[in-house]
């Protein structure tokens, strides 16, 4: 039964954030149903990491806060859509959105910040 539980809870969910007030797409995360609550109940976006295997707050580093204005369930409730207030840059390269070039590496988005003030030099270039 308690393996049951621990595999439902580690589901995890595509999470697509956009902007609240222009619908830029600012970045694509993964949730799981703690960082699905925490992010209600707090108002700001709470991720997992698959590759840290964790639980994370964006911005908890960087400051680059994400609070949500809206949140919606697909059709099949396997992937949310956050609309928030981006708070500074969404993306850890320094960029207001992780789709910020092209396939042909041109790139195309703003740099709102310098990852190597928010994080430090040599630090988890994931960033939060």
């Amino acid at each position: 039964m308690k393996e049951k539980e621990e595999k439902e809870k580690k589901e995890l969910k595509s999470a697509v954030v956009q902007d609240y007030e222009t619908g830029e797409v600012l970045m694509l995360a993964h949730m799981d149903e703690e960082a699905l609550r925490l992010s209600r109940e707090t108002g700001k976006a709470h991720y997992w990491s698959r590759s840290r295997g964790k639980l994370w707050r964006k911005g908890e580093i960087s400051g680059n806060e994400q609070i949500i204005k809206d949140i919606l369930i697909d059709c099949d409730e396997d992937a949310v859509l956050l609309k928030v207030k981006q708070i500074g840059g969404a993306c850890h390269m320094g960029y207001r959105s992780c789709f910020y070039r092209r396939l042909n590496g041109e790139i195309v988005g703003e740099k709102v910040f310098d990852p190597e003030e928010k994080y430090g030099k040599g630090a988890d270039k994931r960033g939060d």
